[in-house]
């Protein structure tokens, strides 16, 4: 399991749950929010890829609170811990997740400039069929009845959304571009699918104790590499000599602009906090099933705010989507119940017997 570095016994349960129960609320927000507010500033003016895909991970600053908090809090408990616990090994392994991810928010970027975001939602839950085939490749991911259930609904819902959705496409975006975009999403949807479960390898290799605050290092570290990546594409592209004239030119304001994406950077932090947090306290599975699961949430929003259709192929996706959910969800309780009693006979066969 990804989450050795818990703390043992009831308390420590009790914090793993806890844990779970934040991570999923972040990886809502980031889920449902991230997508939406990048389409807002494409559809009010802006065309920025290259500053669209640097904006996914360039909110990782703000994890500095929350680390200086954990620090001082292990300061309390041992005056020689180090700042920093991240060794090199990991740090090289973040560093590396890190320019993957550049690369994934580029193609992601590049298909939501020319997407709807109904179709580019599809790259957060299509990727669930490429996480479980990568985590039971590096992971010897182990699936029941109701895992397989909840992956094959969730990823027939991915499809059932696919159906009619040209009829979605944006204005200005010709057929060639609506297809490259499409495409170009199905790549990024593969690569986040490897993303996920090699973040849990990672945490199940490294040598040294796993917790909570090394998950979010290893966040900030891949945060700041897939900064980088994109950075070096910003400056190739002019991307930020023409920033301050996109922002004139934004239909909302120069200061909404910057407001946008401001917003953006920190919904998708949120993200990728929850994913990696989620796999901490659980599995790359049950991330992705998540994340995959969120996609009605971004439907439904895209409806209310930006006018999109609602037809009836989404209505069919929101309904696998839940049921998926229920599905997978019905069978971590049953697995775990089951693993209980048989632990509490392994005891009882354990105590001594007096004649």
């Amino acid at each position: 399991m990804a989450s050795e570095g818990v703390v043992d016994g009831d308390g420590g349960k009790r914090m793993k749950k806890i844990l779970l129960v934040v991570n999923c609320i972040l990886l809502t927000i980031g889920t449902s929010g991230g997508p939406l507010l990048m389409r807002l500033y494409f559809l009010r003016g802006g065309n920025r890829v290259w500053l669209s895909s640097c904006n996914i991970t360039a909110g990782f600053p703000i994890m500095l609170l929350p680390l200086a908090y954990s620090y001082i809090r292990r300061r309390r408990i041992s005056a020689s811990e180090e700042i920093i616990s991240m060794k090199l090994p990991l740090f090289l392994a973040a560093a590396f997740v890190g320019i993957l991810t550049g690369l994934d928010d580029y193609i992601y970027a590049y298909g939501m400039a020319r997407l709807p975001v109904s179709t580019s939602s599809l790259i957060l839950a299509s990727q669930l069929g490429f996480t479980a085939l990568f985590a039971f490749v590096l992971v010897r991911q182990r699936f029941t009845a109701y895992s397989v259930n909840a992956v094959v609904l969730l990823i027939v819902g991915s499809g059932v959304l696919a159906l009619h959705t040209s009829a979605d496409r944006p204005a200005g975006v010709s057929n060639k571009e609506y297809v490259i975009g499409f495409l170009l999403t199905v790549v990024a949807a593969i690569l986040y699918g490897f993303i996920l479960p090699f973040v849990e390898l990672i945490y199940n290799k490294v040598k040294q104790p796993l917790t909570y605050s090394l998950v979010m290092e290893t966040q900030f570290v891949m945060s700041l590499f897939g900064t980088l990546f994109c950075v070096i594409g910003m400056i190739a592209n002019n991307d930020f000599k023409v920033i301050p004239k996109e922002a004139m030119n934004f239909t909302h304001g120069e200061v909404n602009y910057y407001l946008v994406l401001a917003g953006i950077a920190i919904l998708w932090q949120a993200f990728f906090l929850g994913a990696f947090g989620v796999i901490f306290c659980g599995s790359s599975l049950m991330s992705g099933i998540l994340i995959s699961v969120f996609l009605p949430i971004t439907e439904v929003l895209a409806v209310i705010f930006y006018k999109e259709k609602f037809q009836a192929e989404k209505g069919v996706s929101l309904l696998l989507s839940l049921w998926g959910f229920v599905s997978y969800f019905y069978g971590e309780i049953k697995q775990a119940k089951k693993m209980k009693l048989r632990k509490n006979n392994t005891m009882e066969m354990e105590l001594p017997r007096y004649s």
